[in-house]
């Protein structure tokens, strides 16, 4: 080893950091925030960035997962293939949802896939991290149960919708879900509202469970009622209240009430 080294003429690697919108995105999630300021510091501070490209495979099924990660940036398709082939995506995941606690405390192989759906930043928590942060914050544990209440809670709202509603309020939920969650946050009075999530119909098709023509048919009619564009970049929705009107009357319907 030299006494004193020499400059090099390739600069060291730097671990690649987040931005400001990137770290607001994290820190501006509801759970998120709900947590003790000396937490979410250390969570940062422990946390490794990644950054990815649209495609790139972040978790594969049957294999154990590590880390325990946001995205930051961009969004995240969870995917399962099924023993007979078949891929069902089961979501899109926006910045600032954690996922994969469970996976990484359980230790048992990922029953799903997560691919990077367009670039898309990460903020992964090692194991050992994860592990050290549950004895340093008392308080830490009792907030992943919440967290873990509320992914049981929608997977279940998911089951019901699957079971009771037809295609189009499905189809109609869905899109109203994904605006709020990817669109805009600040739209004037009026104005339509970008989904915010490019979607090919086969990927929305999968993430509803149907197949790409019948829900192809469905997004034609949302349109001809006016209430939806299908744009080569992406869907619109024009009415959003009349949107929820259709999903509120399925809603009722499938609860056996009078509409209105």
């Amino acid at each position: 080893m030299h006494a004193s080294p020499r400059p090099s003429a390739d600069p060291p690697l730097q671990r690649p950091l987040l931005s400001a919108q990137e770290r607001e995105a994290i820190d501006q999630s509801p759970w998120f925030s709900s947590l003790p300021p000396s937490l979410r510091h250390d969570i940062f501070r422990l946390g490794h960035v990644t950054r990815h490209r649209h495609g790139d495979m972040i978790v594969k099924q049957g294999q154990p997962i590590r880390n325990w990660f946001t995205c930051a940036s961009g969004a995240l398709r969870f995917r399962r293939t099924t023993t007979a082939g078949r891929r069902v995506t089961l979501a899109y995941v926006e910045p600032g949802i954690w996922v994969g606690e469970a996976e990484v405390l359980y230790g048992r192989p990922c029953t799903y896939d997560a691919h990077a759906h367009g670039n898309t930043t990460l903020l992964s928590v090692p194991e050992a991290a994860l592990r050290a942060l549950l004895q340093q914050h008392p308080s830490f544990g009792q907030s992943l149960l919440t967290l873990q209440a509320h992914s049981m809670r929608s997977l279940y709202l998911m089951m019901e919708d699957v079971a009771t509603m037809p295609l189009r309020a499905r189809l109609t939920k869905q899109l109203l879900h994904l605006q709020e969650r990817f669109g805009p946050h600040h739209v004037a009075p009026g104005e339509s509202r970008p989904l915010g999530l490019s979607l090919a119909q086969d990927e929305l098709a999968g993430l509803l469970g149907g197949s790409r023509q019948r829900v192809n048919v469905e997004l034609k009619w949302l349109e001809r009622q006016g209430l939806i564009s299908v744009r080569p970049r992406g869907i619109e929705l024009h009415d959003v209240q009349g949107l929820q009107a259709l999903v509120a009357q399925a809603a009722a319907a499938a609860q056996g009430k009078p509409d209105g």
